[in-house]
């Protein structure tokens, strides 16, 4: 693996999720896979794995990607409530792509977002105990990627956003953040029940 995605050396801090999203970008070709992206993350903590498959499915990509880019996001969240300490992902989907032309031209709107982010994170208010954290942010990130999977119009993004700020607020150990990621999650399940029952009435209507 060329040492410009792979993982840093163990003299030097981990790089963040924008450099990530750079380098895969200035190198891709024809492609980028989702087992090109789990390389590039090298040995990395559950929480940036959180926040990498979340900021993928924030990429305007068309209608039905999400049922792609979600299903990592929901596996790396179910390992969490597990309590599993190192994460695993079927081949068939490490094998799924993305073209490298429309990869560079998302991440070029990504990137800016999460430069902003990286910059006001910081550990602060944490109202875990150090390790027992996992588990619980992994059933609130487990609900919020199954969201983001769901096959509803305009009813991914939110939920995918929520969960992004979840992982960001665990790397931080960011007790601000992870309040805001929670309101923001909830709020975002209230808005998809809205889209629900309005579409189930819109139909009941229609029907009769």
């Amino acid at each position: 693996m060329d040492t410009v995605l792979g993982a840093p050396p163990a003299h030097l801090p981990p790089r963040r999720l924008s450099r990530i999203f750079r380098d895969l970008a200035k190198h891709a070709e024809d492609k980028v896979t989702i087992g090109e992206i789990r390389q590039a993350l090298g040995d990395r903590s559950f929480a940036t794995l959180l926040v990498f498959f979340a900021s993928l499915n924030l990429l305007p990509f068309p209608p039905g990607s999400t049922l792609v880019l979600g299903p990592p996001l929901v596996l790396v969240a179910l390992q969490m409530v597990m309590g599993n300490r190192t994460v695993w992902l079927p081949q068939f989907l490490l094998n799924k792509a993305i073209g490298a032309d429309k990869f560079r031209h998302m991440s070029e709107r990504l990137i800016p977002r999460l430069i902003w982010l990286e910059r006001l994170i910081k550990p602060r208010y944490w109202p875990f105990a150090r390790d027992h954290a996992d588990r619980v942010i992994g059933l609130a990130a487990l609900i919020l990627s199954i969201a983001v999977t769901l096959p509803i119009p305009l009813g991914n993004w939110f939920p995918a956003f929520s969960c992004a700020l979840v992982g960001l607020a665990l790397s931080e150990r960011d007790g601000v953040l992870l309040g805001i990621a929670v309101a923001c999650g909830v709020l975002s399940l209230m808005v998809i029940a809205g889209v629900v029952i309005g579409a189930s009435m819109m139909a009941g209507a229609v029907m009769h």
